[in-house]
């Protein structure tokens, strides 16, 4: 566990990890260096969000850019957002249209982009941010519109901590040691993250678990939500 620093704490700790390693970052999605997502969970949020049938795609905290340049590279309209000015800089010079924009605004209404399927890949890491966006992502859905959400599996990420939500302390194991500054994150058990989607208006049509082909073990969950009244 991390220290108990209060929320608001720690989410800045978030901002400014990101701020200092956008681009190591951005260099280790490029040259495949993250065994898990070369193995397992990009093809995971891929096959996730083609499996919605999107006419458009908006990647929500989309960091270089990956996933948009793939839909595009597949012929379906599509567009990112990261709160990071260094990553969406990085992301727009390798082709595309990219955007600075926080949960906040999302939740606040100040973003204007809409898309039939909005994706979060491992970008909730937060505690009061993910709600936030949890809370405001009806915002950027077309009617009838899916949510895709890949994040961490908890009993997974869980390790010998107790099994119960709280900020964890973050780490760059196995990165390169240009990474710096690791941040918190917050757990959240299963039953939480589902217990959050629909206390922020979301009723989940689906929840897969891709497995690592190495370990046989989860390498991540997925979700897939709509709006609850839609």
């Amino acid at each position: 566990m991390v220290s108990d620093t209060g929320t608001a704490q720690h989410e800045q700790h978030i901002l400014e990890c990101w701020h200092q390693n956008a681009e190591p970052w951005t260099d280790a999605i490029r040259n495949a260096e993250i065994a898990s997502r070369v193995l397992a969970t990009n093809q995971a949020v891929e096959a996730a969000v083609l499996a919605t049938r999107p006419g458009s795609v908006l990647d929500v905290g989309c960091g270089e850019g990956w996933l948009v340049r793939r839909m595009l590279a597949l012929g379906i309209p599509a567009r990112g957002l990261d709160v990071i000015p260094a990553l969406v800089d990085s992301a727009n010079a390798q082709g595309g249209e990219f955007a600075v924009a926080s949960y906040e605004d999302i939740a606040a209404g100040r973003v204007a982009w809409q898309a039939d399927t909005v994706s979060c890949n491992f970008a909730l890491i937060g505690e009061e941010s993910t709600a936030q966006l949890l809370r405001g992502v009806h915002r950027l859905l077309h009617p009838g519109g899916h949510f895709v959400v890949q994040t961490l599996h908890p009993v997974e990420a869980c390790g010998q901590m107790p099994y119960q939500d709280g900020w964890r302390q973050g780490s760059w194991d196995g990165f390169s040691q240009r990474f710096v500054n690791a941040a918190p994150w917050y757990f959240r058990t299963l039953e939480s993250w589902r217990a959050l989607f629909a206390a922020c208006g979301l009723r989940l049509v689906s929840e897969h678990w891709p497995v690592h082909p190495r370990t046989g073990r989860p390498a991540s969950v997925v979700f897939v939500a709509v709006v609850a009244d839609a």
